[in-house]
């Protein structure tokens, strides 16, 4: 059995070209991209196989098909499969799509014996409990998930755009108008993320994907932690985008996710991060002084943002109502989402 599924998750790669690029323009044709703008309105075809609901149904009719809902399973027999999008430490994504509605998706497939070997089980748990319950037009949705003897199974909106790091890379830098229009997307997300007591604590160009229409995807929930009302201090997140408080051992709450946007938009505008250094010790040396540098092509108004992002004392920090609203934001980016302090 688990012979076969790898020999449907390599079939795009494993059959002759002609047939591969078949296959890939049948999963990405034009009612496939259709579909995925109007996923939001689908998310009960893909989680489950509903039938009609008739007005005049009896409460006990309702009632059972409710309970079908609740009992419907998943299995790797229920898509077909598409190219690769990307391979990863714990597995590969898959572009697939769901055969009954049509919908396309991403199906992120994780090895179990791999998630277990680097002691990750808990983070991929985290992942789904927080990621299925978020719904943000800059979150990337996790439909469901399901899973068999030897992986585990994610089925994730599909960000026909792909990866935010190869974009930048590829560009080197983004203007000042690209950056503040992401940085306002970011802050719109990670202050409805807040809002819910989660903090992502890994924001990074490598977690961020593109939507259709370009806009910006949180994609990556696995260092994220639902935490009302505490104050943590596990180490955790990527070097170069922790703030000091992290650094030093200290305890951080969800201020560090705007430490963390600061970093991600002195990235985009210069192309690295702002305490790169040689060594991870001059790294965390860089971070816990802040030893903040401009380029001399980066704005007045860019810098004044970075700065108040990038301040030591987390208390300090601009709230991400005030990023949305300050003068770097409104000059570049038209009809910013309004949030609200609440």
């Amino acid at each position: 059995m688990a012979a076969d599924k790898d020999e449907k998750l390599k079939a795009v790669s494993t059959t002759n070209p002609v047939e591969n690029v078949q296959k890939q323009k049948a999963l990405s044709s034009a009612d496939g991209l259709e579909n995925m703008q109007q996923v939001a309105n689908a998310v009960e075809s893909i989680k489950v196989q509903s039938a009609a609901h008739q007005e005049n149904a009896s409460a006990e009719t309702q009632s059972r098909s409710a309970t079908e809902k609740r009992e419907r399973r998943w299995t790797l027999d229920d898509f077909d499969i598409g190219k690769p999008l990307g391979k990863g430490k714990f597995g590969n994504v898959y572009l697939a799509r769901e055969k009954q509605s049509k919908y396309v998706v991403a199906l992120k497939v994780l090895y179990k014996s791999q998630l277990t070997k680097s002691g990750v089980e808990h983070q991929l748990r985290r992942e789904i409990e927080i990621q299925s319950h978020l719904r943000h037009p800059n979150i990337l949705r996790l439909f469901g998930y399901f899973y068999d003897q030897n992986r585990v199974y994610l089925i994730l909106e599909f960000a026909a755009k792909g990866e935010l790091y190869k974009e930048l890379t590829k560009c080197t830098r983004f203007s000042e108008e690209r950056s503040a229009t992401y940085i306002a997307q970011m802050a719109h997300a990670l202050h409805y993320c807040h809002k819910k007591h989660i903090i992502h604590r890994d924001i990074k160009p490598e977690n961020l994907l593109l939507g259709l229409k370009g806009e910006l995807k949180i994609a990556d929930f696995g260092w994220s932690v639902h935490a009302p009302n505490s104050r943590r201090t596990t180490f955790c997140g990527t070097l170069d985008y922790l703030p000091p408080e992290m650094v030093e051992g200290r305890d951080h709450d969800s201020t560090v996710d705007l430490w963390s946007l600061g970093v991600l938009m002195y990235e985009f505008l210069c192309g690295q991060p702002p305490f790169e250094a040689q060594t991870r010790n001059e790294t965390y040396r860089r971070i816990s002084r802040v030893d903040l540098v401009f380029p001399s092509h980066v704005s007045e108004e860019a810098k004044d943002l970075m700065s108040k992002l990038l301040a030591k004392d987390p208390s300090k920090r601009i709230s991400l109502v005030k990023v949305l609203e300050h003068n770097w934001i409104l000059k570049y980016v038209t009809n910013p989402p309004k949030i609200t302090q609440s």
